[in-house]
């Protein structure tokens, strides 16, 4: 795992009650897209978590993206969030 993507779940670990987290890179599946950029992020989380389901799925989902906003700008470019 790159150093980005042990970032990515630190910092969900330190800020959220998770049980399991699994986060896949999806990057490479879009290099032929028109906007493609190597320096950014295409991420699939999967994140297991009691607390996550405890919260309507838009205030779990917002929860998330706030840990991320900074990123959101610079390093990722899709975040797509499952929780389970």
């Amino acid at each position: 795992m790159n150093d980005f993507l042990r970032l990515v779940e630190n910092k969900i670990k330190k800020n959220i009650k998770v049980e399991k987290i699994l986060i896949i890179d999806n990057s490479n599946k879009h290099k032929k897209h028109r906007f493609f950029n190597s320096e950014k992020y295409h991420l699939k989380l999967e994140i297991h978590s009691a607390y996550l389901c405890s919260l309507s799925k838009i205030m779990a989902q917002r929860q998330i993206m706030s840990l991320f906003a900074e990123e959101l700008k610079y390093k990722i470019h899709a975040l797509e969030i499952k929780i389970k």
